[in-house]
């Protein structure tokens, strides 16, 4: 990934430095008002610092994430897959040598290095590790939302008819779940089988995304066969991609919907040309070859026809003359309605499934209906293309934009057989992925067109856990932080279309990447969002996030003070914290000059202390060496 390229999209960004409005107002601070008695503020040092750095020298902790507060009930574990042996798969890298090999195995794997945890990679070796992060329990998102109330129907905040729930359960996740390996893999998986907040719209929609949160955290590190079926059979993909309610054909012209049936092979499966085993595009007599055809969807569409939300074990209460059913139908696999189900044989992609009727009415019978279904997702999941596929974009989603086709190769034949015969284990897969040769050795570190662009989420998130970031009322409400230029301009589970925040084939104009090369996550980068996201870090640097004032959640960057007064050794911790040390030592001189512009001794007030570690933090959060990682 080319420094060149960020660092001139930020450089035209038009950042407002001294008007952060909108940043405030989200926050619930108002920004027409003086901040209040007690509260820190960023000295003119931080922008000044700022400045320094990204339009200069820009070429280039504390412990682990906060925690909770005391729980009113518990939270049930999720039915995660057992733990499996990667012998078969890790065979080289035993062990990180080094702090910075540590924290840039951790920024690819999960979503911050603390001291701990890069103690912990470099004593018990990365398969070690990567198996006891595989092994760990997850907690139910669903029971965390109930936990905090959002199941009371009779609750007059109306939580049935919000998604701001949802949004508070994610982040919550996001930044403090024990689990990281699996919220980072499930946020890739989020960000591939994409269903969105922004797109649902029924009674319980928080409920709705909580529960296809679990599934892909349930699924993570088991069988991408066993996903496939969860997810096509989940109440919110079924009300988002049109698969809810399907309905078969009938004389008057009515046809099934085939939203589902075409995103299931175009984005969730075998995308749209057939590929070679190393993700590149097959051809014959120079023609790429097409994956389906329009038959092939219209085909498909028949089989996932006659599903429809659960509501048998629905409880209707009466609010204001309205009938509002308890969470039950937004939990619970689709059911099939046979009078719904089309009966006619479908072919696709050289399968046919026959007609179906079997019964004077018309209708098939359940079993034939699963049978269906069942014929139809083996026929995707077996399709050569999807190894390459799937693969290709979780070592985009993870490790570099512009992965080999070697690389992809690699990845595929672990998505085909884990080593022991198995398709689709995705334990193996993302192992494959965490410990290529791309991935773990040093080549990458030198090359212009390896690693990818931070995310914004990943940036927050990343920040909430480096320096330990606490909820003072253990709620954690974190808004939807889409907003480009008041905002982070990302939020988890947000996504505006099924095509994720951005495409993986994404190339910007007028930049100098080489032929063929992408970068997805440069889609999300004008010069409204570069502007908002600095605004909104310099705000949460240093004033923290969520509602209140002060507000609500805050890092407590323990460590960082303890290093204040010798800015150099402040600005490398947070150089191999935030960006596993690949600062530049120039870059991090740039920095250590404009933080001694003001002098700090041992009584030097806090307020000042604070101050530059805030400005620490800022800038290389805003340096192209840390906004790609590598």
């Amino acid at each position: 990934m080319t420094q060149d390229v960020i660092e001139e999209t930020f450089s035209t960004g038009t950042v407002a430095m001294q008007g952060d409005a909108g940043s405030a107002e989200l926050q619930g601070t108002p920004a027409d008002k003086p901040a209040p008695a007690g509260t820190r503020t960023v000295a003119p040092i931080a922008l000044s610092a700022l400045a320094a750095a990204a339009l200069a020298a820009c070429g280039g902790g504390g412990g682990g994430g906060g925690t909770a507060g005391p729980v009113a009930s518990p939270i049930s574990a999720l039915p995660v897959a057992p733990v499996k042996p990667l012998n078969p798969i890790i065979t080289s890298f035993p062990k990180a040598n080094t702090d910075e090999e540590a924290a840039r195995f951790l920024a690819q794997a999960q979503f911050a290095a603390s001291d701990a945890e890069i103690s912990s990679v470099k004593s018990m070796g990365y398969k070690a590790w990567i198996e006891q992060e595989m092994g760990k329990p997850a907690l139910s998102a669903w029971d965390w939302l109930n936990n905090k109330g959002y199941g009371d129907v009779n609750n007059p905040n109306n939580y049935y008819d919000n998604s701001y729930p949802g949004d508070y359960m994610i982040w919550s996740q996001l930044m403090t779940a024990p689990d990281p390996m699996r919220k980072r893999v499930a946020l890739a998986l989020s960000e591939f089988f994409v269903v969105s907040l922004a797109g649902l719209d029924f009674t319980w929609r928080s409920h709705g995304i909580a529960q296809y949160w679990d599934i892909l955290n349930t699924h993570a590190f088991g069988n991408f066969r066993d996903l496939l079926e969860a997810i096509t059979l989940n109440p919110a993909m079924g009300y988002y991609l049109n698969t809810k309610g399907n309905t078969r054909e009938n004389s008057s012209g009515r046809q099934p919907d085939e939203n589902y049936a075409r995103e299931l092979m175009q984005l969730f499966t075998i995308g749209l040309e057939k590929l070679n085993l190393d993700g590149t595009v097959q051809t014959v007599g120079g023609v790429v070859q097409n994956t389906y055809t329009q038959d092939d969807v219209t085909n498909l569409a028949r089989v996932l026809t006659g599903y429809d939300v659960d509501t048998r074990q629905n409880v209707d209460t009466t609010i204001g003359g309205r009938k509002v059913p308890n969470t039950n139908s937004v939990r619970l696999p689709m059911r099939i309605i046979v009078n719904r189900h089309s009966v006619l044989a479908a072919t696709f992609l050289g399968t046919t499934i026959p007609a179906r009727a079997a019964s004077p009415t018309g209708n098939a019978t359940e079993d034939a209906i699963k049978a269906a279904l069942k014929t139809a997702l083996d026929t995707v999941f077996n399709h050569p293309n999807v190894g390459p596929f799937f693969g290709k974009q979780m070592i985009q989603r993870l490790v570099t934009s512009n992965p080999s086709p070697a690389y992809v190769a690699r990845v595929a034949t672990a998505f085909n057989n884990n080593g022991s015969g198995v398709r689709g284990d995705l334990a193996a897969v993302f192992a494959a992925i965490l410990m290529d040769d791309e991935a773990r050795g040093p080549a990458g570190l030198s090359s212009p067109e390896f690693g990818k662009l931070r995310e914004p989420i990943l940036r927050l998130v990343q920040w909430g856990r480096t320096f330990g970031i606490s909820s003072a009322s253990g709620d954690w409400k974190l808004p939807d932080l889409s907003q480009t230029g008041s905002s982070l301009g990302q939020s988890p589970l947000r996504s505006p279309t099924v095509f994720n925040f951005f495409r993986p084939g994404y190339v910007p104009s007028s930049t100098g990447l080489s032929a063929n090369a992408v970068v997805p996550e440069f889609q999300l980068v004008n010069e409204s969002s570069v502007g908002g996201y600095l605004n909104f870090m310099m705000s949460t640097i240093s004033a923290g996030v969520g509602p209140g004032n002060p507000r609500d959640m805050k890092a407590s960057y323990t460590a960082e003070l303890a290093l204040v007064l010798d800015a150099a050794a402040l600005v490398k911790r947070v150089s191999l914290l935030l960006a596993a040390g690949q600062v530049s030592a120039a870059t991090q001189q740039a920095i250590v000059n404009a933080l001694n512009d003001k002098p700090l001794t041992q009584s030097s007030s806090a307020n000042d202390k604070m101050n530059r570690v805030y400005a620490a933090v800022l800038m290389v959060m805003a340096c192209a060496q840390y906004l790609i990682q590598k």
